[in-house]
């Protein structure tokens, strides 16, 4: 009776214990159900149709704000003296034509004189020339004696012309003085002289620098392997650290030809518009080349794309809140769009906003 009794105990335990290992496995895939996104987070994320694009190569280059050295005018000194009364600081703001400082000069003087002697030796020709011509009609002259006064007085009109020309070339003023007047409106962007500095016409160093800073140039630097995806004609996108949220926009002009030995890089330059004299010569830029390419390729938008462990994802979206992790290759970023090569399809859905959270749910 009692080993009766003792089996049975036996075989209940063991059907008990039957039960709950099948009552465990029977949990474990419960447990390890794929993550669906629920339908309050279906309600706020963004799913978007991938779709096929033109092929957009963009390359980030970086770079400087530079003038415009075609509306750049330096202004040397034409004449040596000593420099008076200079009206103008770094930074001023001119007009053209307006007076910048007053050099005295000996130079200036002597050609005010030789006006002077041009102007005076002028009316003794011009006399003696009428009174050869009436002594000639009188019989008293010869046409040799109207000849000779004819060519002094075509000399003296010569050297008066040159008198004025060399007076108009260094200011056209007849008091001794030189006057330093602006070219062009623009900025004072150098200033190389103060009162009382004597110059003289074959030491180089320019006075002033000015430069209308209405457009400017950036220059980017390119390094050997992006050389081929620059373009003349190309967009460009223009970001400074003092203005991070507005863009600057251009075309590339010029792209040179060497490649700075020291660095290994080819310059491009860019011509920017600068109404408001936001760019400051020498600031720093980030300079994106945008590159149409005569090609299409798969694109989303860059919310939809996720970096993880040296790899790119996406969230390919198949309805009923179910996503599935999918790898990707990318080939180029512009902007908010992002083009790949493979891992997905046109036509596909993929999940566009909030991809990381989703992301981490699933991999959990």
């Amino acid at each position: 009776m009692n080993k009766h009794i003792n089996f049975s105990s036996l075989l209940l335990v063991g059907l008990i214990a039957l039960q709950s290992c099948s009552s465990n496995e029977s949990k474990k895939p419960e447990e390890r159900a794929k993550y669906i996104i629920p339908d309050s987070t279906l309600k706020t994320i963004k799913i978007d149709t991938v779709k096929r694009c033109q092929l957009v190569d963009a390359i980030t280059l970086t770079g400087s704000v530079d003038f415009n050295q075609d509306n750049q005018v330096n202004i040397y000194p034409l004449v040596s003296g000593v420099v008076q009364d200079i009206k103008v600081q770094l930074g001023d703001y001119v007009q053209k034509g307006q007076v910048l400082g007053v050099v005295r000069s000996s130079e200036m003087a002597n050609y005010s004189s030789s006006l002077t002697t041009a102007e005076a030796n002028l009316s003794v020709a011009k006399k003696n020339l009428e009174a050869q011509k009436d002594l000639y009609a009188s019989g008293l002259a010869s046409q040799l004696d109207v000849t000779t006064a004819q060519s002094n007085y075509d000399q003296a009109v010569a050297q008066l012309s040159l008198a004025k020309r060399i007076l108009k070339i260094n200011g056209d003023n007849t008091d001794g003085n030189y006057v330093i007047k602006a070219p062009i409106s623009g900025f004072i962007v150098q200033k190389n002289v103060t009162n009382n500095t004597s110059i003289r016409t074959d030491n180089g160093t320019n006075l002033f620098t000015i430069s209308d800073l209405k457009d400017v140039w950036v220059q980017a630097n390119v390094y050997e392997s992006n050389i081929g995806k620059i373009h003349l004609g190309d967009p460009v996108e223009i970001t400074t650290v003092s203005y991070p949220d507005k863009v600057f926009r251009g075309t590339v002009s010029k792209i040179l030809n060497v490649l700075d030995p020291t660095s290994k890089v080819v310059k491009v330059r860019v011509v920017v518009a600068n109404q408001d004299y936001a760019l400051k010569p020498q600031m720093f830029a980030r300079v994106v080349a945008v590159n149409q390419q005569n090609s299409d390729a798969i694109c989303i938008p860059a919310s939809a794309l996720v970096f993880d462990h040296s790899q790119y994802y996406v969230l390919k979206y198949n309805g009923k809140g179910s996503a599935d992790i999918t790898p990707v290759t990318v080939l180029s970023k512009l902007g908010d769009r992002v083009y790949l090569s493979d891992g997905i399809a046109e036509g596909d859905q993929v999940v566009a906003s909030e991809a990381i959270l989703i992301y981490d749910a699933l991999n959990n």
